[in-house]
């Protein structure tokens, strides 16, 4: 049954800004099966429409976007459900954060 969405938001605490530009990917079962840019906001506002219930993999391209990141990649398992999740990042240079939004 496909009835789960996904979105993210990025923020860059070192800069205090969106994190614009910033690659981002979903696997499932080590499968791309979707990307995108973050926009000027920092959003990802569609990455997945009508997905299955299960577990992906949510991947961000931080070495792309900050040449002196730390995390060269942060890669999130998630298990979603129906309805809509939303997975913001809090990013600096050497830390992230993440949590399931709304």
């Amino acid at each position: 049954m496909a009835d789960a969405s996904l979105s993210t938001h990025v923020l860059d605490t070192t800069t205090g800004r969106p994190a614009a530009g910033l690659a981002v990917m979903l696997e499932r079962d080590g499968t791309v099966i979707a990307t995108a840019a973050t926009d000027a906001e920092g959003r990802v506002r569609e990455l997945g429409a009508s997905l299955a219930a299960g577990r992906y993999r949510l991947v961000f391209e931080v070495r792309a976007y900050a040449a002196d990141a730390f995390f060269a990649r942060v890669a999130l398992d998630i298990e979603l459900g129906g309805g809509h999740t939303h997975v913001p990042l809090l990013l600096s240079r050497y830390g992230v954060t993440s949590y399931r939004g709304s």
